[in-house]
């Protein structure tokens, strides 16, 4: 515990001091702002008037003068432009900042102070997702809430949801650690993330759908000649009708017609247009994260071949996302009030449209592999905050072997901070045994059964997890813990988690059978909704249905006759968390030391805490001496 608060207070101070740089280039870059926007409103004032005054009626134009205009104006444009270029550098310190800011909320486990999970649970209904906090606030998606990208959350819940073999889990491993040492790099790639505008799959699938689909004006030759050719005859027209060669009719008919043509393929052209634009905000973003991948060494399998993706067929994903980015500025003309003329005269969307197009042709089958690519080190550099902020924690060894075991040293729970967390050492397996916790009210069961859990989702992602050592198969996982009922569903209690139940154990006999690894099984007080005889023989017969599968699991109760039946005692592996009660000068006083302990629990206190809330003298009804009432 000491240790780990320590190894903590170094990326705290680290955080700390970064916090604070930041915030100094932010403030600095504020001021210079201030600096610069009173500059450029005297620059625009002062062009203003001298414009004023040069046009004042009777006055003789002076080229002294006119000069000084031009060069206020122009000196204007520079301080805009400047001004412009300070404020996104003010953002940017300013996002950092905050995001150091989070890093000290994160290790404090200050979740009111941490953003919320933006991107949704993958699989709500999924057990493990409300079983073990997995997503939304306070929960695991909480302290791995640096990734940036809408590619990097969908790969970091594939992640947390699927097993991985264990090749692949040790090139993230690998990657993870390489990453841990690259704050810059991975603080960049979060803050470019953010500063993308929110959207939806479905509109980066629509950009991808245009990007990989056939060019709709290209294999038109004959409209991309006539785009061409309308506009060099309507400006021939207009320089001869100036010459007086021509009446002024004969250019107004040309404009006329490449108006006709515009809206006739107006249509077309606008979809093709919102389809590739469906992303737009976003292109110099992707350019920035794109150049920051393809210029950070290193040297980890997965990240390596992630970034020659990157370079893949001799494109540059960076240049040609900026290349794209310059195209979409090329087509902001359409919301100028001056696009009807320009488009009249120059049927620019044509133009810009065969360019995008050309784009498409070159580059657009290789933006997926560039955005999946992207997805893979964004979701990695969030699996390695957690080993720059928590140094004590280990990389699991996910291995193959046979019989499937789970064995941990120092298992804590990652989502409670250093201060309070209470490790402890854990064997589940091999199989045809259980793990049976018991314990009274409060004692830590059901808290230990979810670091079993949250762990083993960390480990098979790919991250360290909340342990001095900890070394397991690829599994699948499943549990039953928080069941709740269902109105709509028409779905009581006991119902719901028969289903629950039922699930797990059909998924157990299904890995058994397909022979596609190990299954473990979390399982938290089953059947409590019923009286304790048919609770005991309900929760034995599923417990002996996952012992005839190859599932390893462990099995909370406080039910402490669960296991004495042949079958299961000899299938047994009993631990036991304990309390203290001391007589205080206001009543008990309870404690407890969540250290685990070999064999059954052999004392409880439901009675002693309704003691403690003032509910045990002159209970109605009270039936002391009732056996069941004193075992729950």
């Amino acid at each position: 515990m000491v240790g780990m608060a320590r190894e903590s207070s170094t990326a705290a101070r680290l955080y700390q001091e970064r916090s604070e740089r930041f915030a100094h280039e932010r403030d600095r870059c504020t001021a210079r702002s201030r600096w610069i926007a009173h500059a450029r409103l005297i620059a625009f004032l002062a062009a203003g008037g001298t414009l004023f005054w040069q046009l004042e009626p009777g006055a003789r134009v002076s080229l002294p003068w006119l000069a000084t205009v031009i060069v206020l104006a122009l000196l204007f444009v520079v301080l805009v432009v400047h001004h412009n270029e300070l404020k996104r550098r003010c953002d940017w310190f300013d996002r950092l900042s905050k995001l150091n800011e989070e890093g000290l909320s994160r290790i404090a486990r200050d979740w009111g102070a941490l953003p919320d999970w933006e991107y949704g649970a993958p699989d709500p209904e999924h057990p493990i997702v409300a079983d073990l906090d997995l997503f939304g606030r306070a929960s695991l998606s909480s302290l791995l809430s640096t990734v940036g990208t809408p590619q990097g959350s969908a790969k970091l819940c594939t992640y947390l949801m699927e097993p991985a073999a264990s090749a692949i889990v040790q090139d993230r491993q690998a990657a993870a650690a390489e990453l841990a040492t690259l704050i810059d790099a991975r603080e960049a790639i979060t803050v470019r993330g953010r500063l993308m505008p929110k959207t939806t799959s479905g509109n980066v699938e629509r950009f991808l759908g245009w990007a990989e689909g056939d060019p709709w004006l290209t294999s038109r030759r004959g409209l991309v000649c006539t785009s061409r050719l309308l506009p060099l005859v309507a400006a021939s027209l207009i320089v001869l009708n100036a010459a007086g060669a021509v009446p002024y009719v004969t250019w107004a008919i040309a404009l006329t017609v490449n108006l006709f043509v515009s809206f006739t393929a107006g249509r077309k052209l606008h979809e093709a247009f919102n389809r590739a634009f469906a992303r737009e905000s976003a292109f110099q973003q992707y350019a920035e994260l794109f150049q920051l991948l393809s210029t950070t060494s290193f040297t980890a399998p997965l990240l390596t071949r992630s970034q020659s993706e990157l370079t893949a067929g001799g494109l540059a994903a960076h240049t040609q996302m900026q290349r794209l980015h310059r195209l979409v500025g090329l087509s902001e003309i359409r919301y100028s009030m001056l696009y009807v003329p320009i488009q009249a005269l120059t049927l620019w969307d044509f133009h810009v449209l065969h360019r995008l197009e050309r784009w498409q042709q070159a580059a657009g089958r290789r933006v997926r592999p560039w955005l999946e690519a992207l997805g893979v080190v964004d979701a990695l550099a969030a699996l390695s905050t957690l080993r720059f902020e928590n140094p004590d924690w280990a990389f699991p060894e996910v291995t193959d072997g046979d019989p499937p075991m789970l064995e941990a040293q120092g298992l804590g729970h990652p989502l409670l901070s250093d201060d309070v967390r209470v490790v402890n050492d854990v064997s589940v397996g091999p199989p045809g045994s259980f793990l049976l916790i018991t314990g009274s009210n409060m004692s830590g069961k059901s808290t230990l059964l979810r670091a079993i859990g949250v762990n083993v989702v960390l480990a098979r992602a790919g991250a360290p997890v909340c342990a001095s050592a900890m070394r397991l198969p690829p599994v699948q996982l499943e549990s039953s813990m928080r069941v709740h009922d269902s109105l709509q569903q028409g779905l009581s209690h006991f119902r719901a988690e028969l289903e629950r139940l039922k699930g797990v154990v059909e998924a157990a006999r299904r890995v058994t059978s397909d022979g596609s690894g190990a299954m473990l099984y979390l399982l938290d007080d089953i059947f409590q909704g019923t009286n304790t005889v048919e609770r005991q023989i309900a929760a034995r017969k599923v417990i002996s249905h996952l012992l005839g599968t190859h599932a390893i699991g462990a099995v909370t109760s406080h039910d402490l006759q669960l296991a004495e039946t042949d079958e299961l005692s000899a299938a047994c592996v009993p631990v036991h968390f304990r309390e203290t009660i001391e007589e205080g000068s206001e009543g008990p006083i309870i404690s407890f030391d969540y250290k685990l302990r070999a064999g059954i629990a052999t004392s409880r206190n439901a009675l002693k805490l309704l003691e403690i809330v003032g509910l045990a003298d002159g209970e109605p009804g009270g039936r002391e001496g009732d056996p069941d009432r004193r075992q729950e």
